[in-house]
């Protein structure tokens, strides 16, 4: 489902801030390399994830879900010059790939990754999170999100991308499609959780900020 016009949604990106070259080449060699290159953040979301960073200017950041590097590297543009960004992917055959663009973005130091299964890595990082971006498999939202607020004091930022689902969240929901239930579920758990205060913006796909309480 496109919630824009493709026209408005050209008109959106061509008058927000230009995608940075090194995010143009790493979208190029995803879609020539990688399967399912839709999964990239993309221009649009990359610059509102970018912004929204350094707004809040975090010493460090959680990513759940790496995929090829795009997202990380435009949550790493807001951060200190002593902060770290942990961002954790279960598919190691990327490893190599999302290192290389790291080390191009001038972050490569800050930027720490973690390969793995998400719910066992968290509760083995001893660090309070400012920003948490979850962008991985979607049944497991929930564990997720129970998971990283252990580690956010308040204050802290939680986003979650993908909350709107192509438009699926408001239509009836088959039995066999547990993505969907999953976040139908988790949108009213988080509208509802009194750890958290919560907004859905209508970014690309849907993304969730939760700020802690």
């Amino acid at each position: 489902m496109h919630f824009l016009s493709p026209l408005l949604e050209n008109y959106i990106t061509e008058n927000s801030e230009a995608e940075p070259q090194l995010l143009t080449e790493l979208t190029r060699e995803t879609h020539l390399k990688v399967v399912q290159p839709r999964m990239i953040t993309g221009h649009f979301q990359g610059r509102v994830l970018s912004m929204l960073s350094k707004i809040i200017t975090p010493n460090y950041i959680l990513e759940i879900g790496t995929y090829t590097g795009y997202s990380a590297i435009c949550l790493a543009e807001g951060l200190q010059k002593t902060g770290e960004l942990h961002t954790i992917e279960i598919n190691e055959e990327l490893r190599d790939l999302q290192r290389s663009y790291f080390d191009r973005s001038g972050y490569g130091s800050q930027i720490i990754q973690h390969t793995g299964n998400a719910l066992e890595i968290i509760p083995t990082l001893d660090i309070c999170f400012d920003l948490i971006f979850i962008d991985a498999q979607k049944v497991q939202y929930d564990f997720y999100f129970e998971a990283v607020i252990e580690k956010t004091k308040p204050g802290s930022i939680i986003l979650s991308d993908n909350v709107l689902w192509s438009g699926k969240v408001v239509e009836p929901v088959v039995q066999s499609d547990k993505a969907t239930a999953t976040l139908v579920a988790y949108n009213e758990k988080l509208k509802n959780d009194p750890r958290v205060e919560t907004v859905i913006l209508p970014v690309r796909d849907g993304l969730t900020m939760c700020r802690v309480l």
